[in-house]
This record gives C-alpha cells, sequence and structure tokens, in this order.
C-alpha cells in the first residue's frame, strides 16, 4: 500500500470518523490539523484494543504515516472517512473472528394483576360494575405495562439490527477501499512486467539473430574488401577488424548457453505471473456473501411495524386516560346515577378490553417476534459479513506480499538483462562492423557533396557582392558628377569621394582530405548487404523492402522542396536583378540542389547504417515493424509522387514557354512579310509619282474598332506624326510569367488575344500601302525583327524567364512601330486616293479645287470639334468619377455617423450603469466609514478602560461594566445597526469573565501562599530526615563492609561468624546460600537478648559448636521427660524442636558473642 499527499481545496472539519475494518464500528475523535497520525494511534488503542504498531490507517487510497500530520493529508475533512486495519488479523494463521456478544436490556415478564398486590379503592364497593370499573383500571394498567415492555424490547432489538447493518456497510466500504489500493499496486507491478516483457522480447528477437546469422555475418565481412587506399597488409577485408576470440565458436557457444538459461528463467516466471493475475481477478470479482441492499430494505420493511407499535401503545394509554375518567366519575357521585354511569362504563370498556386481549396485544408480540428474527438474521449476517471480511483482508495481504515477491524478482531479471548485453557485446561489435563500414563511406560522400554545397553557395556570394559592388561604383559616379559642378576636384579627393571599392572574391581552400568515394560508389564498396535490417532466418520478413533504399527515397524526395525552400532563403533579402550568378560555373540552383540532395542522401545512409538495426530491434513486435516499414514506404511514396508532380509541372510551363516562342516567331515572320509587301508597293508608287510636289495638311482618318479618331500630320520627309494620341501596346497579355496564377493568365491572354485580332484587321484592310522611310524611321535602332526573332528563339531554348522577359519588352516596342507604321499608311492611302481621282476627272480639276478649300477648313473644323467633344467627354467622365468618389464618400461618412450615434448611445447607458455603481459604493463606504468611526470611538474607550485600571482586580471589572452599561444606554438611543449592541454585549461578557478569572485568581493566590507554607514546613522535614538517612546509611554502609568481610553465607565452620534472623516460627535461622535448616541455641538466644537492650532483630556470632541432628517420631517417655526437663524455656519436644519434616536433617549452632567493634560497627 502506497501513501501519497491530498492537493485538492476540501472543506476542513474539526472531527474525524475512524471506522474499524475488522467490526464495522466507528469512533468519533476530537482533533486538529496539527495533530500528528501517531497520537490519533494512541488515541485509537485503548478504544478499539488494537496495538500502534498493529494499526494501518487509509483514507482513500492514502495510507497514514505516523510521524506526519494531519494536515499533511487534508484531515479532518467533511466527507473524508478513516478506516482502520488491524495488522495482527492479516496473517494466515490468524483464526477468524468469533460471533459478536450483544447485550440486550432484560423486560421483565410481568404476572397478571390480582386485588391483593395493587388494592383499588371501588374494591370495597357494593355494586359490583364499581368492583368492574377497578378491575377494568387495573386490567388496562397491565395492558400498557406490557405493551410498554414489548415496545422497550422491540425499540432495542430494532436499533440494534440497524447498528449492526451500518457495521456491514463499513465493512463493505473498508474492504473497497484496499482493494482499491491494491487495484493500484497491482496497475504498478503489471506495467513493470509489461514492460519488462517487451524488453526481454525485444532483446531475444535480437541475440537469436545474432546467433542464427553469426557465420552468415562473418562471410559477409570476408567477401568485403576494402577501399584499394585502404587495403594494407594487416587490412584487406572487414574481417580483419574482428578480434580472434571475438570470432571463435567457444564465445558463440557461451552466448548460446546464457541465452537458453535465460529465456528458462523468464519461462519459470511466466506461469508465476499469470496465476498472480488469476488470484487478483478472482479478488477484484469477489462479491460479499451478505446481500447488504437486501438486508437494508427488510428493516426498512420492518419500520413500519415499529411505527405501529408506537400507535398501539398511544392508543393503550389514552384507554387508561378513559377507564381513570370513569373511575373518577363514580367516585365523586355516590348515587343513583352514578350506579347508572358504572354500568354503561362497564358496557362501554367491555370492546376496548377485548379490542386490548385479542388484537393489539397479540399484535405486538407478533411485531417483537417479527423484529426478534430480524435482529437473528442481522447478527449471524454481521457475523458472516466479518468472517468474509477477515478471509478477504487475509487474500488482500498475501497479494500484496506476492508483489512484492514479484516486484524484487522483476529488478533481479532486469539487471539479468543488462548482464545478458554484456555477454552479447562482443557478437553485437562483429554485427556492427559492416554498418559501421557503410555509415564511414557515406559520411565521406555527405562531406563530398556538403563541400561542393558550400563551393556553390560561395560563387554565389562572390556574384552578390560583385553586383553590388557594380551598383554603389555607379552610384558613387552619379554623385561625383552632380557635385563636381560646385566643389572643387581637390576637396573632393581630399575628402575622399574618389575611392573606388575593390572587387571582393569568395575563396574556399580545402579544408578536408577525404577519399574519392561518391554516393554512387557506395553500394561497389559497402553493399547494402552490410545493413541487415531484417532477420534473414524469418521468412516473415522477405519480401518488405529496404528499409534503407525507403528512408534514403524519402529523404531525397523530400528533398526537392527542401533544396528550393534552401535556396530562397538563401537569396532572401536581396533584389533578383541585383546579381546574376550564371556566368560562374556550380552556382547555379539546379547545381546546388543537386549537391545538397547529395548530401542529404549520404546523411540518410549513414543514420541508416548506424541506427537502423537498434531502432529494428527496439520495436515492441512484428506488427510495430510492419508499421514502421509501411509507414515509410507510404512517406516515400508520398514524397515520389510530389517529386514527380513538380516535374510535370516544370515541364508543362516549358511547353507552355515553348508554345508562345513559336506564336512570337509566327507573329514576327507574318510582320515581316507584310512590311517587305508594303516596302516593295511603296517603291513602285514612288516612281510613278516622281517629280510632283504637295503639301497636304492634315487629314482625319477614322480608323476601325479599337483605335480612336486621331490627328496624323504627315510632314514633307514622309514620316507621320501623332502628336494627340501616344501609342498603346499590341500584345500586353502574352507575355505572363510562369508563376502566375491561372486566372490572371487567363485574363491577360484573352486581352492579347483581342489586341491581336484588331492588329491582323487593321493589316487587311491597308495591305498594299507603301510605307517608305517613315516605317524604318519608327523601327526601334540597331535591332532588326530577323534578329530579334532569333536571339529571342535562342534565349528560349537557353532560359525560358529571359524570354519572357524580352518577348515583353520587344512585344511593347513592336506594337508601337506597327501602331505607328499603321497610321502613316492610313494618311498615304487617303492621300493618293485622292491623287487618283484628280488625275482621272481632269475636266472636274477645276470643280475639286474649288472645294478643296472648304472641305479642309470643314476637315480641320470637324477635327477641332472632335478634339473638344474628347475633352468635354474627359472632364464629363471625370466628374462623374469625382461625384461617385464623393456619393461613396457621404455614405460612408453616414456609416460612420451612425455608428458613433451608436457607441454614444452606449457610451451614455454605460456611464450611466457606472455612475448608479458609484453611488452604491459611495452610500456603501459612508455607512462603513461610519460604522468603523463608531467602532473606533468604542476601541478608545475600552483602551482607555483598560488603561486607567491597573491589573485584573475589582476596578478593573467594575470599569468594564460600567463600560457595558454606558454603552447599552447610548445603543437605545442611536437606532440602526452598526453593532454597538453586540460590541455591548461583548463586553459584559468580557465583565464577567474577567471577574471570575480575578476571584479564582485570588483563590489560585490563597492557595499557593498555603502551599509554600506547607511546603516550607515540609522541606525542614526533609533536610532533617536526609540527615538522618545519611547517618543511617554511612552506618549501614560501614557495618555491610565488615560483615562482608567476616560473617560467612555458604560454609559454616568453627571460628567463622554467623548471621542469625527471626523466622515466621520465631526461631533464629542462620543466613546460608547453600544449605539451610542451621538454628541458633536457645540458651544463646537467651544471653543475647539479654545483652542487646535496643532490640534488634538480627543475631551475629562466633561459631563455637554445630550439632546434627534428625528430626524423628517421638522414642519413649524418658527421653521425652528428658528432652523437656532439658530446656525449661520451651515447650516443644527435642525430636523435632523446629517444626520440621520427619527425616529432615538440620544443624544447632552455638555461638559466642563477636568482640565489642563488630558490635558497635553492627550497631
Amino acid at each position: 500500500m502506497s501513501s501519497s499527499v491530498v492537493s485538492e481545496d476540501v472543506v476542513l472539519g474539526r472531527r474525524l470518523l475512524v471506522h474499524v475494518a475488522e467490526n464495522g464500528c466507528s469512533i468519533e475523535v476530537e482533533c486538529d490539523r496539527v495533530t500528528s497520525v501517531e497520537i490519533l494511534q494512541n488515541c485509537l488503542a485503548p478504544v478499539t484494543g488494537v496495538h500502534t504498531s498493529e494499526q494501518l490507517l487509509m483514507c482513500g487510497d492514502m495510507r497514514l504515516e505516523p510521524q506526519r500530520s494531519l494536515a499533511s493529508y487534508k484531515l479532518p475533512c467533511d466527507g473524508q472517512d478513516v478506516f482502520l486495519y488491524n495488522r495482527s488479523r492479516f496473517s494466515v494463521d490468524c483464526p477468524p473472528p468469533p460471533r459478536e456478544a450483544i447485550e440486550l436490556p432484560e423486560v421483565p415478564i410481568l404476572p397478571p394483576p390480582s386485588a391483593a398486590q395493587s388494592p383499588h379503592r371501588l374494591d370495597d364497593a357494593v355494586d359490583p360494575a364499581l368492583k368492574a370499573l377497578a378491575s377494568y383500571e387495573r386490567q388496562f394498567k397491565y395492558h400498557f405495562q406490557k405493551g410498554h415492555l414489548i415496545y422497550i424490547g422491540i425499540q432495542a432489538r430494532f436499533e440494534v439490527s440497524k447498528r449492526l447493518l451500518q457495521e456491514q456497510q463499513v465493512q463493505e466500504r473498508a474492504f473497497n477501499t484496499a482493494r482499491a489500493n491494491m487495484e493500484i499496486s497491482f496497475k504498478t507491478i503489471n506495467q513493470s512486467y509489461v514492460d519488462f516483457i517487451k524488453q526481454f522480447d525485444q532483446q531475444q528477437r535480437h541475440h537469436m539473430d545474432l546467433l542464427t546469422n553469426f557465420e552468415r555475418t562473418i562471410d559477409s565481412l570476408r567477401a568485403c574488401k576494402l577501399h584499394p587506399t585502404l587495403q594494407i597488409e594487416r587490412y584487406e577485408s572487414l574481417l580483419d577488424f574482428v578480434r580472434q576470440e571475438d570470432k571463435s565458436l567457444k564465445t558463440l557457444e557461451a552466448c548460446f548457453a546464457s541465452h537458453r538459461q535465460f529465456q528458462a528463467k523468464v519461462s519459470q516466471l511466466k506461469p508465476l505471473y499469470t496465476e498472480l493475475q488469476r488470484r487478483v481477478g478472482n479478488l477484484f470479482r469477489a462479491r460479499p456473501s451478505v446481500d447488504v441492499r437486501h438486508e437494508e430494505d427488510m428493516i426498512r420493511e420492518h419500520e413500519l411495524y415499529f411505527q405501529e407499535q408506537a400507535s398501539t401503545l398511544d392508543t393503550l394509554r389514552k384507554d387508561i386516560r378513559t377507564v381513570k375518567k370513569h373511575v373518577d366519575n363514580c367516585l365523586t357521585r355516590q348515587s343513583s346515577a352514578s350506579s347508572l354511569r358504572a354500568h354503561d362504563a362497564v358496557s362501554a370498556l367491555g370492546p376496548m378490553y377485548d379490542a386490548h386481549d385479542k388484537n393489539y396485544l397479540p399484535r405486538m408480540e407478533a411485531c417483537s417476534h417479527e423484529i426478534n428474527t430480524l435482529f437473528k438474521f442481522c447478527k449471524s449476517k454481521k457475523h458472516e459479513m466479518s468472517v468474509w471480511v477477515h478471509t478477504s483482508m487475509q487474500k488482500v495481504a498475501s497479494l500484496q506480499s506476492s508483489f512484492r515477491d514479484i516486484r524484487f524478482e522483476l529488478s533481479a531479471f532486469k539487471e539479468a538483462l543488462l548482464h545478458q548485453d554484456g555477454i552479447f557485446s562482443k557478437l553485437k561489435s562483429v554485427h556492427k562492423i559492416g554498418p559501421a563500414y557503410r555509415a564511414c563511406l557515406a559520411e565521406v560522400a555527405r562531406r563530398k557533396a556538403s563541400m561542393e554545397l558550400y563551393r556553390g553557395q560561395a560563387g554565389q556570394l562572390t556574384a552578390k557582392l560583385a553586383s553590388r559592388r557594380k551598383f554603389e561604383v555607379q552610384r558613387r559616379m552619379e554623385f561625383l558628377k552632380l557635385q563636381s559642378d560646385y566643389i572643387p576636384q581637390d576637396v573632393l579627393e581630399a575628402l575622399g569621394l574618389f575611392d573606388v571599392p575593390r572587387q571582393r572574391v569568395v575563396n574556399m581552400e580545402p579544408f578536408e582530405t577525404l577519399l574519392d568515394i561518391d554516393v554512387t560508389d557506395l553500394e561497389h564498396y559497402a553493399p547494402e548487404s552490410l545493413v541487415s535490417l531484417l532477420r534473414k532466418s524469418d521468412p516473415s520478413t522477405q519480401g518488405k523492402g529496404s528499409l534503407a533504399s525507403s528512408s534514403s527515397s524519402y529523404h531525397s524526395g523530400n528533398g526537392e522542396e527542401s533544396s528550393v525552400n534552401t535556396g530562397k532563403q538563401y537569396e532572401a533579402g536581396m533584389p533578383d536583378d541585383e546579381y546574376d550568378s550564371r556566368q560562374i560555373l556550380g552556382t547555379t540552383e539546379v547545381e546546388i540542389e543537386n549537391a545538397w540532395l547529395k548530401a542529404e542522401l549520404a546523411s540518410a545512409i549513414a543514420f541508416i547504417s548506424s541506427f537502423a538495426p537498434d531502432i529494428y530491434y527496439g520495436a515492441e513486435d512484428e506488427s510495430s515493424i510492419e508499421d514502421l516499414i509501411r509507414k515509410t514506404a507510404q512517406k516515400t511514396t508520398e514524397a515520389l509522387h510530389l517529386k514527380d508532380e513538380y516535374v510535370k509541372h516544370i515541364e508543362s510551363d516549358l511547353k507552355t514557354k515553348q508554345v508562345q516562342c513559336l506564336k512570337y516567331e509566327e507573329r514576327i515572320q507574318e510582320l515581316e512579310r507584310k512590311l517587305s509587301d508594303q516596302l516593295i508597293h511603296l517603291s513602285k508608287l514612288s516612281d510613278w509619282k516622281h517629280g510632283m510636289e504637295c503639301t497636304i495638311s492634315s487629314v482625319p482618318v477614322s480608323k476601325p474598332d479599337d483605335f480612336k479618331s486621331e490627328l496624323l500630320v504627315i510632314s514633307g520627309d514622309g514620316m507621320v506624326q501623332n502628336p494627340l494620341v501616344s501609342p498603346e501596346p499590341m500584345d500586353v497579355g502574352i507575355c505572363s510569367s510562369v508563376y502566375m496564377s491561372s486566372s490572371k493568365t487567363e485574363h491577360l491572354n484573352g486581352q492579347s488575344d483581342k489586341c491581336r485580332e484588331n492588329g491582323d484587321e487593321i493589316m487587311a484592310d491597308f495591305r498594299g500601302v507603301v510605307l517608305s522611310e517613315a516605317t524604318a524611321g519608327t523601327m526601334p535602332s540597331g535591332n532588326s525583327t530577323s534578329e530579334f526573332s532569333e536571339e529571342l528563339h535562342a534565349d528560349g531554348r537557353e532560359n525560358t524567364q529571359k524570354v519572357e522577359s524580352a518577348a515583353q519588352s520587344e512585344a511593347i516596342s513592336e506594337s508601337i512601330d506597327v501602331r505607328q507604321a499603321a497610321e502613316h499608311a492610313v494618311s498615304e492611302f487617303s492621300r493618293r486616293v485622292e491623287g487618283e481621282n484628280n488625275s482621272t476627272s481632269e475636266q472636274k480639276e477645276d470643280r475639286s479645287v474649288e472645294l478643296q478649300n472648304p472641305l479642309l477648313e470643314n476637315t480641320m473644323q470637324c477635327a477641332a470639334n472632335e478634339l473638344k467633344s474628347a475633352m468635354v467627354l474627359e472632364n464629363s467622365t471625370s466628374v462623374k468619377r469625382d461625384l461617385e468618389v464623393s456619393l461613396k464618400l457621404l455614405d460612408e461618412s453616414q456609416i460612420n455617423c451612425a455608428h458613433l450615434e451608436n457607441l454614444l448611445h452606449e457610451a451614455r447607458e454605460e456611464a450611466q450603469i457606472n455612475l448608479c455603481a458609484a453611488d452604491c459604493k459611495s452610500a456603501e463606504y459612508n455607512s462603513l466609514r461610519a460604522s468603523s468611526v463608531k467602532l473606533r470611538a468604542l476601541l478608545e474607550r475600552l483602551r482607555s478602560c483598560v488603561a486607567a485600571s491597573s491589573g485584573a482586580g475589582p476596578g478593573f471589572v467594575e470599569s468594564l461594566r460600567s463600560l457595558a452599561l454606558s454603552l447599552g444606554s447610548s445603543a437605545v438611543n442611536e437606532s440602526g445597526d452598526d453593532g454597538c449592541g453586540e460590541f455591548q454585549a461583548c463586553i459584559r461578557v468580557l465583565a464577567e469573565k474577567v471577574g471570575v478569572l480575578a476571584q479564582q485568581r485570588a483563590d489560585v493566590m490563597e492557595r499557593c501562599t498555603r502551599a509554600e507554607a506547607s511546603h516550607n514546613h515540609l522541606s525542614k522535614e526533609l533536610e532533617s530526615n536526609s540527615e538522618l538517612v545519611k547517618n543511617l546509611y554511612a552506618k549501614h554502609k560501614m557495618e555491610r563492609q565488615v560483615n562482608k568481610e567476616r560473617i560467612s553465607f555458604t560454609r559454616f565452620e568453627v571460628h567463622k561468624f554467623a548471621a542469625f534472623v527471626p523466622n515466621s516460627a520465631g526461631h533464629y535461622e542462620a543466613i546460608n546460600h547453600n544449605c539451610r535448616n542451621y538454628y541458633l541455641a536457645e540458651e544463646c538466644i537467651a544471653l543475647f537478648i539479654d545483652s542487646n537492650p535496643n532490640g534488634r532483630q538480627y543475631i551475629i556470632g562466633q561459631i563455637v559448636h554445630i550439632q546434627r541432628n534428625v528430626a524423628r517420631y517421638p522414642g519413649n517417655e524418658r527421653e521425652l521427660v528428658a528432652s523437656s526437663g532439658s530446656s525449661s524455656n520451651s515447650f516443644k519436644p527435642r525430636y523435632n524442636p523446629y517444626g520440621l519434616p520427619i527425616g529432615t536433617e538440620y544443624f544447632v549452632v552455638t555461638v559466642a558473642m563477636v568482640p565489642n567493634p563488630i558490635l558497635s560497627s553492627h550497631a
């Protein structure tokens, strides 16, 4: 049983209820929190009869320790009961408890009433009715007394039955408490046993694999050759790493024998624990043979009988009063009327007597019989419950002892586990050589990959530093260019502003001398078969796959996203256009990612080679191993799936880029073809128009679809200028990023398709129009469309990101050029059509010349009107937009105002509530302050009263009483419940207590004075007596020393001293340790008595003669007379003067007086 400390918040009491598990009795103990458990045990010992060393106190699942206090267990506490167990009853040889002897009050049997025993005043009456009344009164009293006695017996038996039931309930609760505590102990033992069995199974599986695979391990180590660089004369294969004694058969046989021996020992433990579990299960399933619930129901049913008997007894009491009333009426009226009343009373009392004799009393007797039967039943069940609790507690104690034995055995077996590990350490070292060699080679590969990773990161850092240096140099040059106009150069040079940052190069020196081994070389130099994760002797584990490969695949599969995230974290904090690491070998993201993946793969292989066997054998059972393999395979599959999805995503993006590049190429080729056709047509028309000079003002041109009405100005050199409308990009939506969301990409692609359709319609409408030097002038300088196409195609194959940026910029410039060329073509077309019309209609030339000027003026006016209308529309649009913004602001302001009003109402309500609360608090504070002021004044009066009176004498009592009276008068005048009445009562009680204490103090002082006087008297007597005792002790000591030196107590011889003391018969008998029956002669006694006036009770003398005699029957009469005549002072016969048994040998010693020094010292 274990003990613990309760930490819950509980309600503490002052009474502690202790239940005795042996008999179910309950004891209520008055105690406090500071009371120790040992004191409680000492209080319970005389009451329960259980010695403190045999007591075991339990409260719930806690055992109360004697050295601790009750407060540490939160006791005494309401609702917390303490159970007392007797340890001596737990032993197996302890007999069961005897039947409990219950003492019940004896119910006397009343004799029938008679006139002689209880005479009545109406016994001498002449009227028989009056005599009958007297008889009825005696009988009714007899019935009541008999019923009352029956009721008392019923009540006593019923109360005892209820007590027995309560004791049985207590016993059941006590057993349940002990069983719950045993359950806690069993759970601890069971957990320890389960843990040990798990460790044992793991160790047995591991050791069995080591034993069965030992030869295979040796062969694999012999077959695995070392790396050529590592091979020397001593080491050629991994088998050379094994010591000779580790690979001997003797070591293997010793391990095998220890393995079998330990397995046999553990197999002996398992039946013992199974038997212990069976016993514990039987105890948990055990139920008391007594049905306490049924017994409780029986008592509840018989309680109704008990109540019925109480009502019957009340009826008998009423009948006695009735008959007394009739007798009194008859005695008060001595006339004929009284005779009639007597006859009426007798006739009325007859049925009542019959009801008593035939109904009430028989029912009470029957109820008494039922209650007596219930009492006997409860008594037998109580004994049965006590026996059951006794045997059950013995079982609990036996199980606790078994738990202790199992705990000790488990501790020994755990030490044996460690011993077994030590025995198999040599086989483990042989088994781990292969995995360790593979882990070392994997670590070499990991470090080489890590070195490559460091170099790549160093290259990226170099590129980043170079880009930042370039940016810094440009910034410094711009600053000098800006400030050199104002500040002299020598001043700037003195300031140090002409310095240029140096070029920073990150160099990495080779810091490790590693073997030239890569991850791909591991299988050649250290195959995976060296890492035997699964037991090859177990066929159930075959075909489950290799955990090493799964773990490696898992790490490499997760490496994709990890490497990308690592690269992103490394490049964080710097713009993308600040550096470019493409020119440095080994610094690209793919190369760094590959190096990182190689390092991770090598690290995983090293980890698996080092710890995978321990993980496998550390598993609980085969199912856990299968779960580990399945989870690993599942994670590997998920990682590979994510990697494949990522590859598919990259491939789809690449295909999308390729399709876009093809579309760009087709579009560029189409534009080149159209431009070449227009240039040819333009050259033909220029030959036909050679020599003609014409100056054409601005003409309005209407463009279809998305092109707005704009004013084209054709200059003399053929350039088309548009000062009013800026060109729009042709194909903006196509050049979207690869990582843009799908919705945005579709939207931009739709816009690009719409723009492309518009552009195609424009080119179709103006086919055949010649664009001479104007088209060439609007193209970007230094870059032709064919060169752009080739560069775009080449860059698309090299880098997708470059293609996107270049295509976007070139598409914008191409859109601007095509737009300007189209506008120029429109103006040329209108001009050429007008010229052809003029040439074909020479007859109407004059008419056209006349109409040309008004047409131009109208055209200019229309253009101006259109410009004005466009400006007006734009102004109206802006005004409308401002109006909408104002409306939105107005709506928002209205919403805000409404919200502010709501907040204002809420604030007002909250302020009102706070104000009311503050008023209430203020009123409470004022009342409390007034009360505190009054109490302060009362306390001041009490303090002054205490300070004025010296001591606790009558003056102090009178002052307290006067204070109480004054407080009473003031309390009458003042109204309000402020505690003055209570204070007055307290002062009055205090005055009375102080008076009592003063009286007691006076009595005590008087007693102390008397006690002091008596003490002084006794001290004087004690001093005198102590002086006398000292003198006597000195004399006694001296005498004892002298007698010790000269008096003999063992062997009497002549001339030795002997001591004689009177016995019960009055004879002086010698003090002898070896022999008795040495008596002093009578003449010596007389001589010593005469010479010893002090009346000493002992005689010391020097032996002169020793006479030997034997007690016998009397001989002849002469001898009798002679013997009687020889001693005049003795009336006893000489043949047996000392009253000894016949045949007893005795000695008569004659002594002489001792010298004076001895006598004086003796005195």
